[in-house]
């Protein structure tokens, strides 16, 4: 198991990287988007109608790309207090109930995401055309992610490989 959670990670890794690009290129392009607002709004005294629901879309999708990022990596939010304090095997537990429970927020989010997809797809995005439905489709796509990431992380510490920042912060490993 050890082996194909390597030859995994490595193509979970691809798959991350490309989240990061894709995040990245949104957030890069919802401020040039922005920036053309406000040139047009000041400077042309035209603003452009889709600037805004173009960067309210995009900043949907560099947010939930960037959580299941964070879950990959390990620095989705967690109260690692308590790890200082607890013995080993305590630690563990904890650490694979934190898991279980990214891993079902991320389901909730798939599922809540496609649900209102389906629901606000026939409506419109106004300034812009699309079907409103199409606000939703990032919230699935971070929910996948985050499940599958999630995933990982408990099959690597089943085969007995420590997940990203597992003990960076543990000051005595126990």
């Amino acid at each position: 198991m050890r082996n194909f959670m390597i030859s995994t990670a490595r193509w979970l890794g691809y798959l991350s990287r490309a989240a990061l690009w894709i995040a990245s290129i949104g957030l890069v392009l919802m401020t040039l988007f922005i920036g053309w607002q406000v040139f047009g709004r000041f400077v042309l005294n035209d603003s452009p109608s889709w600037t805004e629901p173009m960067a309210v879309l995009l900043m949907g999708w560099f947010i939930f790309l960037g959580a299941a990022i964070g879950v990959r990596e390990g620095y989705h939010l967690s109260f690692e207090i308590v790890l200082y304090v607890l013995p080993d095997r305590g630690r563990r537990v904890l650490e694979v109930v934190s898991d279980i429970v990214v891993a079902l927020f991320g389901l909730a989010m798939a599922i809540y995401g496609y649900q209102m997809a389906a629901r606000t797809w026939q409506s419109t995005i106004p300034g812009l055309g699309y079907p409103g439905g199409m606000h939703f489709l990032a919230l699935i796509a971070g929910g996948t992610l985050i499940v599958l990431f999630t995933l990982e992380r408990l099959a690597n510490r089943a085969a007995g490989i420590r997940p990203p920042r597992e003990t960076d912060n543990l000051l005595v490993e126990g």
